[in-house]
């Protein structure tokens, strides 16, 4: 047990430094700035999916107390709550599991939380950490407008043809205060996503995962209930002001939700086709246009549901985490 005690320890402890050298990198390199923060939640994740909860912690307290010592207490709140934290929540949840037979299954069977919570979780979790760094940095138009008075002006100085007139300078200003949180959202679900599922390659490779690897195009899909929060979120745009920019928050982070569940569900439907890899290669190419992206958001809006992952039931002498 002591041997077991000094492994979390350790293990917590090297993951929370590694994640703050990461944090610390993106500061000295603002060209990949936002790879190497996001990457941060990597080696938390890490830890906690190979060894549990009380490694996560370990590792969100050391990385938090090198943020507060090499920069300060304010920079490492902020570290906590966009990467860290977020990460200790998804390895928490990713542990998850109950007897089967409690859901009706198998008595031999273990189910795992679902794949589409977690993400829905993911979702809401990144909104929150959006909304608090918008309150903080006093985000709203006058931030916005500031921003685009800026670029206008720096366009100005290199052609002043390029300079739009009066009505579409402001209806420019308008879209940016609600494209920003949308956008940063967004880009946020995603890389962290992509982060839980690269922690979860890693230590299903190296043995120490607690949770079955599952098969992503089938498994990854949103939570019906998810729904209802994105089509608030459009709603809440239409409302203006602080409203509307929460509700932009919301468009971007579950969208980002949706979009994802619906390449996987494309992965999924393409499976066995000789021409799956061209095809793919075609849609991904095709996504960056407008209409395309929102054809696949409709794919991952219209099939929600939640898969449960069922393994056999674990030795009596290694129980569930």
């Amino acid at each position: 047990m002591t041997g077991l005690n000094q492994t979390v320890l350790t293990t917590g402890i090297l993951a929370g430094i590694a994640a703050a050298l990461l944090v610390l990198g993106a500061n000295a390199q603002p060209s990949f700035a936002s790879v190497l923060y996001a990457s941060s939640a990597l080696p938390v994740l890490v830890a906690g999916l190979g060894w549990g909860n009380r490694t996560a912690i370990i590792a969100i307290l050391t990385a938090a107390l090198i943020g507060a010592l090499l920069i300060s207490p304010l920079f490492a709140l902020a570290m906590a709550i966009f990467t860290l934290i977020p990460a200790g929540w998804l390895s928490h949840l990713a542990n998850l599991a109950r007897p089967a037979s409690e859901l009706g299954g198998p008595d031999d069977l273990v189910a795992w939380y679902p794949i589409s919570d977690i993400l829905l979780h993911l979702c809401g979790l990144v909104t929150v950490a959006v909304i608090i760094l918008g309150a903080v940095i006093g985000y709203g138009p006058e931030l916005t407008n500031r921003m685009v008075d800026a670029m206008v002006e720096n366009f100005n100085q290199q052609n002043a043809d390029l300079v739009p007139d009066a009505a579409a300078l402001a209806q420019t200003k308008s879209m940016i205060v609600l494209m920003l949180p949308l956008i940063q959202g967004g880009i946020w679900v995603l890389m962290l996503f992509a982060a839980f599922y690269f922690a979860v390659r890693i230590v299903s490779r190296s043995g120490r995962a607690l949770r079955p690897r599952e098969d992503m195009p089938s498994a990854l899909r949103m939570n019906r209930n998810a729904i209802f929060v994105f089509l608030a979120g459009i709603v809440l745009t239409f409302v203006g002001g602080v409203p509307a920019m929460i509700g932009a928050t919301i468009c971007g982070t579950f969208g980002a939700g949706f979009l994802m569940a619906g390449f996987a569900g494309l992965h999924f439907r393409l499976k066995g086709k000789d021409w799956r890899v061209p095809g793919l290669i075609l849609v991904y190419l095709s996504t960056m246009l407008l209409f395309p992206l929102l054809a696949i958001l409709f794919v991952g809006l219209s099939d929600t549901r939640r898969t449960i992952a069922l393994t056999p039931t674990r030795n009596p002498d290694k129980p569930l985490p």
